[in-house]
């Protein structure tokens, strides 16, 4: 059942609903004791919503949005995953040992059997840098016992290590390439959802308006039925009366027939489109498929007036999100030429250490031997560079050409982006003005068929050619409907494939924000 008249126009009033992503949900939860889902659905009756109600609807409960929304989440660990090389490492050790051997007696003469016990423990807490700086804190104590001697021994032992990389390794740009190229990432993913969030809610406007249209479809087919039924009764008492001949009542009936089949595969496509529309929505608790939907809509069209179309382009060049993360992938291309140069340059660390060492009997006194003057420095620098370093260059070279190839996407897509909205704007223009000539011709049809209603009843025409205005005048009427859908929908294309739907509707969504681009040079993010 379709509330409002169709034939006049379509409802397209500006939404004000605001909706967050991910929203809260509005259903109410199962009441207890009710035997399952669908009962409890069922029990509610139609679902009766406007274009507005389906929209928030869809936003909250639709299944495919949902899976959507995680991908930010799960974007956003590895950030974390990769900031985790910044973080402070801790170790620790202990390791225990025994040696048993002889070795020549103290006086002398013969052999005798030596046994060495030592232990030792360290700890360590060490911190990678930005700057490509290392800073490690050790700490270390080992107690050795040996039949060598006639005490026990004990060591400890502080220490400070520090490595600066003085080639590769020092760029902080580079060292903080994978945590840039993360957050991109995840950016990224924000733009992709805001991106589908923009077609699941055209989809849904789409498949409100189909519904609509099948509704009406239904309604003139019906009527349509009536009146050749009406027809046909009428030949069939004047056959009767003997003023018209056995020969048109065939007309007739065909007429009915095909009005009936028509009717037929309208119902057919209202239950198609039904479904459709329920699964979009996903109505909590569960979806009841056999629950009917009533639309409710106004009767009057949007008035609206379309800016030029150059500001149409100038604002999907802005807003377009597919737009807007290809620069955001050029961006972490920056940072991939910035990491892979960074792997041509050789390796060389410049280390120092520093350290102090107490020694006694005891682990106190050991300890307390710490503070004393003595103390220890190593100082040097490690070297690495393998001589081809093919590895280091083909991969700087496949980010280099990488991202010259997202430059050339991103000009193509600019390219499609100015012919999709181009396109979208003649759309909405034409179905606008088709709005106005379906009307005129639906009017000109219901005068033909009077006309030839009243020359088939002073016997100056046919069932035949009654049956062809009537057929025309389905057509007709089924044309204006379908005209009135056609521009509902063009409009909402045209501002999905500007990047607007979802502010022109109220929804709020991650990826609003334009992206800026230095095409110029790599930046850091």
């Amino acid at each position: 059942m379709v509330v409002g008249n169709f034939t006049s126009a379509f409802c397209g009033a500006v939404l004000v609903i605001r909706v967050l992503l991910p929203c809260a949900s509005l259903s109410a939860a199962p009441k207890p004791g009710a035997a399952d889902a669908n009962q409890a659905t069922a029990i509610e009756g139609p679902l009766k919503i406007d274009i507005q109600a389906a929209i928030l609807l869809a936003m909250e409960n639709n299944r495919s949005l949902a899976v959507e929304r995680m991908n930010p989440q799960v974007s956003r660990t590895f950030e974390k995953e990769e900031l985790a090389v910044f973080d402070p490492a801790l170790s620790a050790g202990v390791s225990a040992r025994r040696t048993v051997g002889d070795r020549l007696s103290r006086a002398g003469f013969g052999t005798e059997s030596q046994i060495g016990d030592s232990v030792t423990g360290s700890v360590a807490l060490s911190k990678f840098f930005a700057t490509g700086t290392t800073l490690a804190l050790e700490g270390s104590t080992s107690y050795t016992d040996s039949s060598l001697y006639s005490d026990t021994f004990t060591a400890n032992r502080l220490g400070v290590t520090v490595t600066q990389a003085l080639l590769q390794g020092m760029d902080i740009r580079a060292n903080l390439a994978r945590v840039n190229q993360a957050k991109l990432d995840t950016l990224i993913s924000e733009y992709e959802l805001r991106g589908f969030a923009e077609i699941l809610l055209e989809e849904v406007e789409s498949k409100f308006w189909d519904y609509a249209l099948a509704g009406k479809q239904i309604e003139i087919y019906t009527n349509s039925l009536s009146l050749a039924e009406k027809q046909m009764a009428e030949a069939q008492e004047r056959i009767k009366i003997g003023r018209l001949a056995e020969t048109e009542l065939a007309a007739a009936q065909a007429e009915v027939a095909l009005r009936r089949e028509n009717l037929i595969n309208a119902r057919s496509n209202l239950a198609k489109e039904r479904l459709n529309l329920l699964r979009l929505l996903n109505p909590r608790p569960t979806i009841n498929w056999g629950r009917d939907i009533i639309l409710e809509y106004q009767t009057t069209l949007p008035s609206i007036e379309l800016d030029d179309v150059e500001q149409h382009v100038r604002l999907a060049l802005k807003m377009r999100p597919d737009l807007n993360y290809a620069r955001l992938a050029i961006r972490r291309g920056d940072l991939e030429v910035v990491k892979t140069k960074n792997g041509l340059l050789p390796r060389m660390d410049a280390f120092i250490t520093f350290g102090k060492s107490g020694y006694a009997d005891t682990f106190r006194n050991a300890s307390s031997n710490v503070d004393s003057r003595s103390y220890d420095v190593t100082c040097g620098l490690m070297f690495e560079y393998p001589p081809a370093n093919q590895a280091a260059r083909a991969r700087y070279s496949r980010a280099v050409i990488s991202r010259s190839q997202l430059l050339e996407a991103l000009e193509n897509l600019i390219q499609l982006v100015q012919v999709d909205v181009r396109s979208a704007y003649i759309e909405v223009t034409r179905a606008r003005e088709q709005i106005t000539a379906t009307a005129a011709t639906r009017n000109f049809q219901e005068e033909k068929l009077r006309a030839e209603t009243e020359k088939f009843r002073v016997g100056k025409s046919t069932s035949l050619l009654v049956a062809q205005a009537q057929r025309d005048l389905v057509a007709s009427q089924i044309a204006e409907t379908q005209a009135v859908a056609n521009y509902l929908k063009a409009l909402v294309a045209l501002y999905r494939l500007e990047g607007s739907l979802l502010q022109r509707r109220g929804i709020a969504a991650p990826g609003a924000e334009a992206v800026a681009l230095d095409s110029q040079k790599p930046r850091d993010y």
